[in-house]
């Protein structure tokens, strides 16, 4: 199986340049599927740490490097949404967080925002034993005994070293959201309305935001396309976009 990847069919949520060359490198097999962002693209790509894959492989092995709290050796691990990416030696710590068009960029925070991580609740069953398990965005799954207060849509915190759950937003009318796909991408609001669509179509949410001069303002979106945050989120540094650079 060939480990390169043309960019020009690559995801539209990676940070790369499509026309800079014909080819990248493709993602490995792990979390977030196909829309997962090889390591080696943020570490050359985004961030200018490195200059060739070598050079990659070569710091990655000094176990410095982690993702979610796990040291990673693997330059094609895929990376995703809400992952936290850490530089122990460099003190440097970013959560991938969705930029405008839905590319994802690198979020700075500091330590402790870095001790965990978001997931969006996307299925959940009832596992031998009578306890329930809840699959989360990027192929994770958390078991807990009582499944009755969480359900699909919901956003659960993670702690990366218990991998217990420390906080939990549902997903209701009032609830802070971002869009993560779609044209909206990269935009923070409140969802104002929920609506269930009969048949086979998709739902959807009107999610509200502050326009000019205090006016009413916001968009309407598929309800896939928006996960819970808190307002811890929508603060910090500018995002690292493709490049290395700050917008």
């Amino acid at each position: 199986m060939t480990k390169h990847q043309k960019r020009l069919s690559v995801p539209n949520s990676w940070p790369v340049e499509r026309k800079e060359a014909t080819w990248t490198v493709k993602a490995g097999a792990g979390p977030h599927g196909a829309a997962g962002v090889p390591l080696l693209i943020l570490l050359r790509d985004v961030l200018g740490y490195v200059d060739s894959a070598k050079e990659a492989r070569y710091a990655l092995n000094q176990g410095t490097v982690l993702v979610n709290g796990d040291a990673v050796s693997d330059v094609r691990r895929p990376i995703g949404m809400f992952d936290i990416l850490a530089f122990t030696e460099r003190e440097e710590y970013y959560r991938v967080f969705p930029d405008e068009g839905g590319r994802l960029a690198l979020t700075p925070v500091d330590a402790d925002a870095a001790d965990s991580r978001l997931g969006k609740v996307v299925g959940k069953r009832q596992v031998t034993g009578g306890d329930f398990q809840l699959s989360l965005h990027d192929g994770t799954n958390v078991r807990v005994e009582d499944g009755s207060e969480y359900s699909a849509g919901d956003s659960l915190v993670i702690d990366n070293e218990t991998k217990e759950i420390v906080a939990h937003f549902s997903y209701e009318e009032g609830a802070l959201v971002t869009a993560v796909a779609g044209a909206h991408a990269g935009e923070i609001g409140t969802i104002e309305e929920i609506t269930v669509t009969a048949g086979s179509g998709p739902n959807t949410v009107r999610v509200a935001q502050e326009g000019e001069e205090g006016e009413d303002a916001g968009f309407e979106t598929i309800a896939d396309y928006v996960v819970v945050i808190d307002e811890n989120f929508t603060g910090g540094e500018d995002a690292v976009t493709t490049g290395g650079e700050s917008e």
